[in-house]
């Protein structure tokens, strides 16, 4: 592995040479002498590396959305394509949940991963946001940044550039000694995150720039915007590469952006080789042969190339995004496996083979034998036979409620993710009249008395759920069960939660219980042996495994929820589709005993299927 010697930073006047492409940062001789840079630079229309032309041919590859002990298999599945370099983004809220000192440790050891990534042979390209859209629960960023509703954020604020500079001052000294600059795998980082499709503030990006070069980074900057005239103005910055984001044929992007930049090389930083699912839609693929036509297209113009994905993910726990399209709230599934060359699991596609042979006519390609699909585990039948109630759990799921005169969002309180629950007495007799919610986030169970009365969707804003008050007083219960927070366009502050009122008829509800149910330890919960049907309840159930391997969970007659095996929070699923089985990685099982929880919020099927195979949906 790359042993990377500690060199101090570049003076001003260094770092303003490096912003144009010009690395000094790793010069060993007196300037001078004019010895070749090293790192990433321009030369015209063209990249060289350590000074010697160079073609960027570079996969996504999230590490946060794959198993550790997964990194290098996949890693080396990258090398096998016919790949030199990974680019990955790094997602803020991954790191940070919760407003106190970042993690870098065990998963979240970015560092980690770039030297894997160097030790197979891979260059790096790092995406470091703060915002990265990657349909990741709101965009990468913390949801303690929503702290205050309707928060400045993406822009010249104050205290969103204060947060931002407090993270990168944890985040990038961790990639400085990692830099191509300093002898390490680290070629290039971006600046944002296609914020031409966001906003147009320069000097935002301006400060991010120069937090970058502040805290060490001497690495090529670029901006990646979509390939529109409109998007890349707004996004750029014009002391930097500008990149274009784009699927299908390549001609008309590239056009775009020589129009743009004309003197500068063309790197496609995001080719959309597949694509996401909401849930409620068809699953999305793309035609392999007709992949592999426009990279020889792109090849063929002298481009560079990263695809996204190279390797498909998971959207693991509560960090799925969601997308707004007008006013429908579409929320993005579990699997990421973006119908990328290499699967969600590992398994090597058609679409691998049909890039890996274009790639060959342009690049020497490793001879060594292509890797094997993972190991799966055998399929399995699992009785659920334990039960407990949400409704009965509350004290075990919760520290005490706090109170308050109206309903507040779950981030006003501290909280990220999992479900919240809200309780008021409201005075009688007043008979049956329409309820309804305003800032609803996302889906809430109504409660009347103890007994389910309704539901509220925010895809349903006038909706109403009849509630009646026949005596001196009732109780009211909501139980909230948010999915993704926004995670692209104008939307992105997206709150969860209620963040509005409560009204009944025309008067408003006040003084609120509220609960925060994060769900973080489940250790408190006390099941029993008997059937619960009907939800919300917390089922679990034993699996028994000879040797851990690859499985895939299916929830036949099921509705939605979250699951965890042995306490690691897999992912929600959801009747709708068109996702059935979620992906659990073989590290995530033991030899002998498995316990799997099943938080369901609807109706419960009587039985947990563990597969062989994937099924994450018909194709559209």
């Amino acid at each position: 592995m790359t042993q990377f010697s500690r060199r101090r930073f570049l003076s001003s006047a260094m770092v303003g040479a490096a912003s144009v492409g010009i690395a000094l940062g790793g010069c060993r001789t007196p300037l001078a002498q004019a010895a070749s840079p090293r790192g990433l630079t321009l030369r015209g229309k063209e990249f060289l590396l350590d000074g010697k032309p160079f073609r960027i041919l570079s996969g996504a590859f999230h590490y946060f959305r794959t198993h550790p002990k997964d990194w290098r298999d996949r890693l080396l599945r990258v090398r096998a394509m016919g790949l030199n370099t990974v680019e990955t983004y790094v997602a803020w809220n991954f790191h940070q949940p919760y407003e106190r000192k970042a993690d870098f440790t065990g998963w979240r050891d970015v560092a980690a991963f770039v030297r894997t990534a160097d030790a197979v042979g891979l260059k790096v390209i790092v995406r470091p946001g703060p915002y990265i859209c990657a349909e990741w629960d709101f965009g990468g960023l913390p949801a303690w940044l929503l702290k205050k509703k309707d928060a400045p954020l993406r822009r010249s604020d104050p205290a969103y550039e204060r947060a931002v500079d407090a993270w990168f001052a944890e985040l990038l000294p961790r990639f400085v000694d990692l830099q191509a600059t300093r002898g390490g795998p680290i070629i290039a980082m971006q600046v944002e995150n296609e914020y031409g499709s966001y906003g147009d503030d320069h000097a935002y990006l301006e400060h991010l720039r120069d937090t970058m070069r502040a805290q060490g980074i001497d690495s090529l900057l670029f901006c990646s915007n979509g390939a529109t005239q409109e998007a890349l103005k707004a996004g750029s910055l014009p002391d930097l590469l500008s990149t274009v984001n784009f699927d299908g044929d390549p001609t008309g992007p590239f056009a775009e952006l020589r129009k743009f930049q004309p003197d500068k090389p063309l790197f496609c930083t995001e080719f959309w080789d597949g694509w996401f699912d909401h849930w409620g839609e068809r699953h999305h693929t793309s035609d392999p042969a007709q992949t592999a036509a426009n990279v020889e297209k792109m090849l063929a113009a002298g481009a560079s190339i990263n695809f996204y994905m190279a390797v498909g993910g998971t959207n693991f726990g509560w960090y799925a995004g969601a997308n707004q399209s007008g006013t429908a709230y579409e929320p993005t599934v579990t699997s990421y496996d973006y119908d990328a060359p290499i699967s969600e699991s590992g398994e090597l596609t058609e679409k691998f083979h049909a890039v890996r042979d274009v790639l060959a006519k342009y690049t020497t390609v490793p001879h060594t034998p292509l890797p094997a699909t993972p190991r799966r585990m055998p399929a399995q039948r699992v009785a659920v036979r334990e039960s407990v109630p949400l409704m009965d759990a509350l004290d075990a799921l919760s520290s005490a409620p706090v109170r308050r005169t109206a309903p507040v969002h779950m981030e006003a309180l501290g909280q990220p993710h999992g479900l919240i629950h809200y309780r008021t007495r409201v005075r009688g007799p007043q008979g049956t009249k329409g309820l309804r919610i305003t800032g609803l986030g996302d889906r809430a169970l109504v409660f009347g008395d103890g007994k389910r009365i309704g539901t509220f969707d925010r895809n349903q804003p006038l909706h109403t759920v009849d509630f009646t008050v026949a005596d001196a007083s009732s109780t009211l219960d909501l139980l909230v069960d948010p999915t993704g927070r926004v995670n692209f366009g104008q939307g992105l502050n997206d709150p969860k939660g209620i963040s509005g009122q409560v009204l009944l008829g025309d008067e408003e509800l006040h003084d609120w219980e509220i609960r925060r149910l994060p769900l973080d330890n489940l250790s408190a919960l006390t099941f029993r042996n008997h059937d619960t049907p009907t939800g919300p309840a917390f089922h679990r159930a034993q699996v028994h495994v000879d040797t851990p391997a690859d499985g895939f969970l299916a929830f036949p007659g099921w509705d939605k929820g979250m699951v965890w095996l042995n306490g690691f929070a897999l992912g929600r699923y959801w009747s709708l589709g068109p996702q059935v089985t979620l992906y659990a990685p073989s590290h995530l099982w033991r030899k002998g005993r498995n316990e799997l929880v099943v938080l369901e919020m609807e109706r419960r099927g009587d039985r947990i299927d563990v597969r062989s195979e994937p099924d994450i949906g018909e194709e559209a």
